[in-house]
């Protein structure tokens, strides 16, 4: 398997010259909270009401990251640009979607709620008995899934892809790590 180049991602970048503004999108979330993106990253919103794995974007496969359980249905993808066209990726979600213009000073870091933070390691839990140890690492510490987490991403596993929980305007919302998706998915299709 060929090693995979990274690229760092300069979020500096998204920022407009309207007094460091920039418009971002909320995309709806099952047992976690929204996710808050740059709405600049986002492609094309198509309907699509299967859930699926892949998606055929404008001539090229699109791995699939899920925002809802398997029992859920969906009714959208958000095709999402990546650091290149391979590392594009489709978030599949039900719901709408709200953009808004936001101050980088408005954008609170947070921890995460302590609700996600008890289903996240309960699910770490889960993976690992569901997919024996070799897939998890071990961690010497017991309290502390991060170091499990950090290697592996699950879907149902909000702390192995989330960047950082942020406060706007009074609401919670997770900041996906979206470079960590991408690779992982593309991993996975190689």
């Amino acid at each position: 398997m060929s090693q995979v180049r990274r690229h760092t991602f300069e979020a500096v970048s998204l920022l407009t010259t309207d007094n460091g503004l920039f418009e971002v999108t909320v995309i709806p979330a099952k047992n976690q909270p929204d996710w808050l993106i740059p709405s600049s990253l986002i492609l094309s919103v198509d309907s699509y009401h299967e859930r699926i794995w892949n998606y055929l974007w404008q001539a090229q496969e699109v791995s699939v990251f899920h925002l809802l359980p398997r029992d859920t249905n969906p009714d959208k993808l958000i095709v999402l640009e990546g650091n290149t066209d391979v590392h594009r990726i489709a978030l599949q979600t039900k719901g709408e979607l709200d953009s808004f213009m936001v101050r980088i000073s408005e954008v609170k870091d947070i921890d995460l709620p302590e609700e996600y933070q008890t289903a996240s390691a309960i699910n770490v839990e889960k993976n690992r008995q569901k997919y024996s140890q070799n897939i998890f690492r071990k961690s010497t510490d017991t309290d502390n899934n991060n170091h499990v987490v950090g290697e592996h991403l699950g879907e149902n596993v909000v702390l192995s892809y989330m960047y950082q929980a942020v406060m706007v305007a009074d609401t919670v919302y997770l900041v996906p790590d979206l470079e960590k998706i991408a690779h992982h998915l593309v991993d996975l299709d190689s």
